[in-house]
């Protein structure tokens, strides 16, 4: 991935080193994987997130609807390394402002940054940036505490992204997904969380869920998930428009996405699989979905809420 010309957000909050409080309860939601906090509270008309979705983003009012019908939280991780010399140590833990790891997330970050201001532009709408935490070990966020093995996650209750870096070492080692493009997708599908806070997916989610048995809510969350990957699919189409990838990119990313698929998980874990347990989507749907954001670079082409997916 080239990002040599990519300037670096500054919404990066570097607290590696930082044991930090265990902070407020929610719930996490994985965006690649283990899990995404979801807010609570009272019901509000459904016709206003219908009416977000059609008159800003074009989806059917229908299909809106198929959307509201429950959900639950869920845990589970996913990230990568890359493998290339060029790639950026992700172990670092001395809080450096200066240190490549930070540097190669300032600047992913940044083109996120870059690539959502402009869609929301394209709708009238301001693209509200999240900020990224960096961390080592263990943090508090208001979502409550969260550790390394917890997976990079998205907390909406303070509308940040949670990372430590030292686990993209396990997921290169153990499941097998190296590249920095394979970690720019992690980092990006987090983004998709977010902008899915903002479009007013999660907040229905979260309240949906509440009276969802445990198989709808599990339904609920591959839908979320997968439309988190079509996000990042978008994200990898606009940033390929201006020049930044390199052969072999998007294969890096559909192979973080393969690996990381319930199904593969299970497989390498216990040996067989449970789909009732599912809750980001198997390997074939995880790839699928961000191929076709990729492809389309078209947030209407990310209904995952309706039909088969």
């Amino acid at each position: 991935m080239r990002l040599g010309g990519q300037r670096e957000s500054s919404n990066v909050e570097d607290r590696r080193g930082d044991s930090g409080g265990l902070g407020g309860g929610g719930y996490r939601q994985a965006g690649m994987g283990r899990g995404i906090p979801l807010r609570g509270g009272s019901l509000v008309t459904i016709a206003v997130l219908i009416g977000i979705g059609y008159f800003v983003f074009g989806i059917n009012p229908l299909q809106m609807l198929a959307m509201l019908t429950g959900g639950d939280s869920y845990t589970q991780s996913e990230s990568t390394q890359p493998s290339s010399p060029s790639t950026p140590s992700q172990t670092s833990t001395n809080g450096g402002a200066s240190d490549a790891g930070k540097t190669f997330v300032a600047k992913v970050l940044g083109s996120t940054e870059d690539v959502w201001t402009d869609i929301f532009a394209a709708s009238n709408r301001s693209y509200k940036p999240t900020p990224l935490v960096l961390f080592s070990g263990q943090i508090g966020s208001a979502c409550g505490a969260a550790s390394a093995a917890s997976g990079p996650f998205y907390c909406p209750n303070d509308g940040k992204v949670y990372i430590d870096l030292a686990f993209y070492d396990e997921l290169k080692s153990r499941f097998g997904a190296p590249g920095d493009f394979a970690q720019a997708y992690v980092i990006a599908h987090e983004v998709g969380h977010h902008v899915q806070d903002l479009i007013g997916v999660l907040p229905e989610f979260n309240r949906q869920r509440q009276s969802a048995s445990r198989s709808e809510a599990n339904e609920m969350s591959v839908r979320v998930e997968l439309q988190a990957d079509c996000f990042a699919g978008i994200w990898a189409n606009k940033t390929d428009q201006k020049g930044m990838l390199e052969a072999g990119d998007i294969d890096e990313a559909l192979n973080a996405a393969t690996q990381i698929g319930d199904d593969t998980i299970q497989k390498r874990s216990q040996g067989y699989v449970v789909p009732d347990s599912f809750t980001h989507g198997t390997s074939a749907q995880r790839s699928a979905w961000f191929k076709r954001g990729y492809q389309t670079g078209d947030m209407k082409s990310c209904d995952t809420f309706s039909g088969d997916i």
